[in-house]
């Protein structure tokens, strides 16, 4: 776990009531998370910073802050540099923690979603190039930093990571986590955000949703029954933005969250603690 400690900002306010020096503002860097394979890194560095890592450039908001993420197959080591304002560098290398993933059989699925004819292999693609635009949304807006609460009640699933052997025949690896859930059990928006996609059948995914968090992190709901919002409305933490389904390659109904940190599949369990809330019971 990198740790953090308190509020640069404050610690420079109480600074300068005691009169003592203040350092550059190039030596503040705070990380919260842990660089692991599919993970997030949330950082705050003194206003008006430049970030950098492994010299690809971070968005940063004017008050400093920014996030990174992990691909689910990334080795490192990673090099984050930060540039403050007074031309300072500060550079900091840490190992990427790798994980051991799950295979996770699926059987059942209607076996044209398995392998597609060449008319669906042409919708695919139109429908990937629509995800790719939607995940293009780049802005300072940093809705993520309030935190993220589960986008539904249920049972988790399947994992993030998994290979996938569909029936029968080994797949691409799963990226989202799935909490399997009735048809029409709510689907809420685990951070606010603006959305950048809403379909209601596509091929693989059926219903789908894109919510972009700001600063390119973004969350994607999956085999949704019903969407409730529309492209560009803007959404609040906890507010329903679509109903749980089983469109799309699914075997049942569930919710499929994914998030991606522009284009690293990361894990949105990894966010979350203990278990998503149990079904209400039936009277």
């Amino acid at each position: 776990m990198v740790r953090h400690t308190r509020s640069f900002s404050v610690w420079l306010t109480v600074l300068a009531l005691l009169g003592l020096a203040i350092p550059a503002v190039s030596d503040a860097l705070e990380l919260r998370g842990e660089p692991v394979q599919g993970g997030l890194l949330f950082g705050e560095v003194a206003p008006g910073s430049r970030v950098t890592l492994d010299e690809r450039n971070v968005m940063v908001s004017p008050e400093g802050r920014f996030v990174i993420g992990f691909g689910r197959d990334e080795k490192g080591p990673a090099t984050l540099t930060v540039t403050g304002p007074d031309g300072a560098e500060q550079k900091r290398t840490f190992g990427i923690k790798p994980r051991d993933y799950r295979i996770e059989e699926v059987d059942g699925l209607p076996q044209r979603t398995v392998t597609p004819d060449p008319a669906d292999a042409e919708r695919i693609k139109q429908e990937i190039a629509l995800v790719a635009a939607a995940r293009k949304r780049a802005d300072q807006r940093t809705d993520y930093a309030t935190g993220f609460r589960w986008p539904a009640a249920g049972r988790i699933s399947g994992y993030y990571g998994s290979q996938r052997v569909l029936n029968g025949e080994p797949r691409r690896p799963h990226y989202g986590l799935d909490i399997a859930a009735p048809t029409g059990t709510p689907v809420h928006a685990p951070a606010a955000g603006i959305v950048t996609l809403a379909q209601p059948d596509m091929f693989y995914s059926g219903g789908t949703i894109i919510l972009d968090h700001g600063q390119g992190l973004s969350s994607s709901f999956l085999h949704l029954s019903e969407v409730l919002v529309e492209v560009g409305e803007r959404v609040e933490q906890g507010q329903t933005i679509a109903r749980i389904g089983a469109t799309g390659r699914a075997s049942g109904p569930h919710l499929d969250w994914r998030m991606n940190w522009l284009d690293r599949r990361v894990d949105p369990q990894l966010l979350m603690q203990g278990e998503p809330p149990a079904l209400p019971t039936a009277e």
